[in-house]
Formats: structure tokens, C-alpha cells, sequence
């Protein structure tokens, strides 16, 4: 008799092949679920090779657009860094593919799930608060070992760099060229934003334009990675109390935060724009500790959100040799008033004036209101 069903987190590996056939011993029936969201990976080879083991059921799905709009994208509008350097790869991966798992667990009926993790690091938390959050009455058995490598980002660590002294590797990096190696003319790219969202990306020398959410990333990682955009070494605090040093490659958000950051400090009201950098700062440690899910952390998202109703525009960017450089902005949002701070017309504001203040801060609310389509208050 059947100890019961299991939906395993499988990358077609050995380390989740040897779980595979060891659940079957132990008399379970094992589902096999596959997340494609960028990784290179022979699909098809993964999924005869769960079959052939006993696999009850294999899925593989393909989240890449799913990851894009519903994760990247909030994150993005958030400019979500961790501890100032890391842009939060697998640990807003994890929600996206703990979700669908845990669809299909209810969809077959599964009472247990495996996912793929460490004990000694950060996705056991992150996999496991998802899966109890959706899904209070599964249970998790065993964990294994799922692949690292996203359209997200690369990451690496252990082996060699577990000494926080010794360098990485010169062949380590999979996604983006040494800098020293990369192309000696730049790319020119516009993004142009809405509610603080990419919706088109153009590359201004050669006319090529992207405008859906997976095609926008894609292209942004494709560019990021010719010219070596987004390395990063750091140690970083892992949730469960350890430091531990990590090497990631993050060349599309890289070129999107430094966009993102650009227009938003065009457009947004400046107090606003202070009080939100206290919410970035908490959704991105709330999303590195596993919470995407959380009560606050939806409350977070939706405040961001609304902050972001009137970033919008245009930013041109130049990439080049592992950098990216702001060329200008522009936006029909935008509350920079060129007249009041040109240094050649004075206009009526007196420095001197203790009522300056006072004056700046009423332009800058009747822009604001402006902005908002406010016509007085309604009684």
C-alpha cells in the first residue's frame, strides 16, 4: 500500500534521481515537476529519465513569462537589493516555483512535497514558508539538490569559494563576458517605462525594439552579458544566522535598476520617494528571508505598487565594459522644473526668503495634484 504521494522538485540530476528511486522504495508515489524558467536544460531527457526511474507523473512547466511579470517586475519596482549588493535571484525564484508545485500538489492530491535545498541555506525556508503558506496542510519530506541557474541570474557557490579569500575561477562565469573581453563600442539602449514597469526596450543604434515582459528581460540579459554587466562577490547573512559568500551574475537587472532608479527619482514626489526606500529596503530582506508570501510582505507590495503610479518615461543608457551609464531621461510625469532651477533666471525665488520654502514645497504639491488629476476637494 501507497505511504502516500510525493510532488518532487526534480532537475534530472543525480542527487534528485537517487531521491526519486529512494521515495519509490519507501513506498511512495512520486510526481516529478520540472520549473523552466531560463535555465539550459534538456527538458525532454529530464523527463524520460523520470520516467524511466517510476515517476508516477511528470510535469514541466514552463513559468519563464510568469517569473517576469509577477516577480521580476515587482521586485524591479522596488529596487530590490539585499544588504546593498545582492539583487535577490533565487530567493524570488523560489516563490514562483514553490507556487506551481504546490498547484499541483492540490491538483494530484499530493500529501507531501520535496524541494530542492540545503539545510544550511537560505531556499529550505524559502521553498517551505511558500509551500505552508498555500498549502497548511502539506508535509515536506527529504531534500535534495535543484539547479542554481535561472534567466534570472547565475549563482555560485561552495568548492573554492568557500575560502572568502580565494578568487573566482576566470571560467566560472556562464552568462556574462570578462568585461576586459567584451565588445569596444557600447549599446545604446532606451527603456521606457509605465507604473514603473518595463514595456519596451530599444536599441538605439540598430533600431531593434522589444516589447513583451519575457522578450524585454531577455534582450536586457542578452545585452548585460555581451558586456559583462551585473558580477557580483559578496558575503552576504543567510537567514538562518551564517555568513556565507556568494558569485552572482545578474546582467538584465543590473541595466533595470539603474534604469528604474533613474526614473522613479524623476518622477516621484521627494518625501515620497524617501518614505518608499524604507519599504524597498524591508521587501527586499522580507523576500530574501523566504517571505513573499507573508501578510507584510503582500502589504509591501501593494504600497509600492500605488508608488508607482506616475513613474513613467524614458530612459537612454549606454553599455559598455562591465558599466552602465545614464545618457538622459525623459517623462510627460516628470517634476523636474527646468525654469525654477536654471542657474541663469532667477525668477522670483530669493534664497534669502524664509518664505522660499514655503513656496517651493506649494509648487511641489500642486504638482503632485496635478500629476493625480485633483481638482479640490470633493465635499
Amino acid at each position: 500500500m501507497s505511504k502516500g504521494t510525493v510532488v518532487l522538485a526534480y532537475s534530472g540530476g543525480l542527487d534528485t534521481s537517487c531521491i526519486l528511486v529512494w521515495l519509490k522504495e519507501q513506498g511512495y508515489d512520486v510526481i516529478t515537476f520540472l520549473a523552466n524558467i531560463g535555465q539550459d536544460e534538456d527538458f525532454e531527457a529530464a523527463r524520460k529519465k523520470a520516467e524511466s526511474l517510476g515517476a508516477k507523473k511528470v510535469f514541466i512547466e514552463d513559468l519563464r513569462a510568469e517569473f517576469v511579470e509577477n516577480f521580476i517586475w515587482p521586485a524591479a519596482q522596488a529596487n530590490a537589493v539585499y544588504e546593498d549588493r545582492y539583487l535577490l535571484g533565487t530567493a524570488i525564484a523560489r516563490p514562483c516555483i514553490a507556487r506551481r508545485q504546490v498547484e499541483i500538489a492540490r491538483k494530484e492530491g499530493a500529501q507531501f512535497v520535496s524541494h530542492g535545498a540545503t539545510g544550511k541555506g537560505n531556499d529550505q525556508i524559502r521553498f517551505e514558508l511558500t509551500c505552508y503558506a498555500l498549502y497548511p496542510e502539506v508535509k515536506v519530506r527529504l531534500m535534495s539538490d535543484y539547479a542554481n541557474c535561472f534567466i534570472f541570474l547565475y549563482s555560485y557557490e561552495s568548492g573554492i569559494l568557500e575560502n572568502p579569500k580565494n578568487h573566482a575561477p576566470a571560467d566560472l562565469y556562464l552568462m556574462t563576458k570578462n568585461p576586459e573581453d567584451s565588445p569596444n563600442d557600447p549599446d545604446v539602449l532606451e527603456i521606457e517605462f509605465s507604473h514603473g514597469v518595463p514595456v519596451k526596450v530599444t536599441n538605439v543604434k540598430e533600431g531593434k525594439s522589444k516589447d513583451s515582459p519575457l522578450d524585454i528581460f531577455s534582450y536586457l540579459n542578452e545585452i548585460g552579458g555581451k558586456h559583462g554587466v551585473g558580477r557580483t562577490d559578496i558575503v552576504e547573512n543567510r537567514a538562518i544566522g551564517m555568513k556565507s559568500r556568494g558569485i552572482y551574475e545578474t546582467p538584465g537587472t543590473t541595466i533595470l535598476l539603474s534604469a528604474h532608479l533613474d526614473i522613479e527619482t524623476f518622477t516621484m514626489d521627494k518625501e515620497v520617494r524617501q518614505i518608499k526606500r524604507g519599504l524597498d529596503i524591508k521587501f527586499a530582506e522580507f523576500v530574501y528571508n523566504g517571505f513573499w508570501y507573508s501578510p507584510e510582505c503582500e502589504f509591501l507590495r501593494h504600497c509600492i505598487a500605488m508608488s508607482q503610479v506616475n513613474v513613467e518615461g524614458k530612459v537612454q543608457l549606454s553599455i559598455f565594459k562591465g558599466q552602465v551609464y545614464i545618457l538622459g531621461r525623459e517623462s510627460p510625469k516628470s517634476l523636474y522644473n527646468e525654469e525654477l532651477v536654471s542657474m541663469d533666471v532667477l525668477g522670483d525665488y530669493d534664497p534669502c526668503d524664509a518664505s522660499g520654502f514655503i513656496r517651493i514645497s506649494a509648487v511641489r504639491l500642486r504638482e503632485h495634484h496635478r500629476l493625480q488629476g485633483y481638482h479640490g476637494a470633493k465635499q
